[in-house]
């Protein structure tokens, strides 16, 4: 039996997919906390802490070259690139040598991170979504399936800002690699086909404004563009 709805469904987030009009549908969206050392220190956090998992919802994804309005309610928007993990299948309590069974591929998203709003949550321990869920907040670049990148161990993760890098790292600096990332998740949450998941960003973080054309990549990945417009 069909499903009917009272409302019109929304439509389904997605991301492209490289070389293909088929589009990678979303499910949710999963971020990792602090699993790069140097950004752990660049914010003043006990890097003795492990990372941690939080949510952005599947709809604020932005395709690339994308225009993203500048959110309300916070004076210091910033970026942290971080590498996509696709998933095509998953489970409860995935052992970490069976978890890259579960990964479709891969590619470059941006957290966009209110980061007054974030700091604000975090001194009086609330939840981070007024700081990390907003509109547009995690523009994602096209994915590569898996088997054309390979063991996916090492690589340069960078991000400039009108053609002047600020975050440069390398994906072999990660505290969780992406088969412990995908396992320690699955102890919290079922995971499932269309989950993706951001893993940690590289020290440089810092503010964008409108007018700031972004651009980031990730070697052997892929690359992502867009701009920062104006409030709406």
């Amino acid at each position: 039996m069909t499903a009917s709805f009272v409302i019109a469904p929304p439509p389904q987030a997605a991301i492209a997919v490289q070389g293909d009009d088929k589009m990678f549908p979303v499910r949710r969206v999963w971020c990792v906390g602090r699993n790069y050392l140097e950004h752990i220190r660049e914010l003043g956090n006990d890097e003795r802490n492990p990372p941690f998992f939080f949510a952005k919802h599947a709809d604020m994804i932005a395709p690339d070259g994308a225009t993203v309005p500048y959110p309300t309610l916070t004076k210091d928007m910033q970026h942290e690139v971080e590498l996509i993990v696709a998933l095509k299948s998953g489970g409860l309590n995935i052992p970490a040598d069976k978890a890259l069974d579960h990964v479709w591929g891969y590619g470059v998203s941006v957290d966009l991170t209110r980061r007054d709003l974030q700091t604000i949550s975090r001194k009086k321990e609330q939840p981070w979504e007024i700081g990390k869920s907003f509109d547009m907040s995690a523009p994602s670049g096209a994915l590569v399936p898996a088997e054309k990148v390979g063991p996916l161990t090492k690589g340069k993760i960078w991000l400039s800002v009108n053609g002047t890098e600020r975050q440069k790292g390398d994906l072999s600096e990660m505290i969780w690699n992406i088969a412990e990332i995908i396992a320690k998740l699955s102890l919290q949450v079922e995971l499932g086909a269309g989950d993706v998941i951001l893993t940690g960003t590289p020290a440089g973080v810092a503010a964008l404004n409108p007018g700031d054309k972004v651009e980031a990549g990730i070697d052997g990945v892929g690359t992502l563009t867009f701009a920062i417009g104006q409030p709406k």
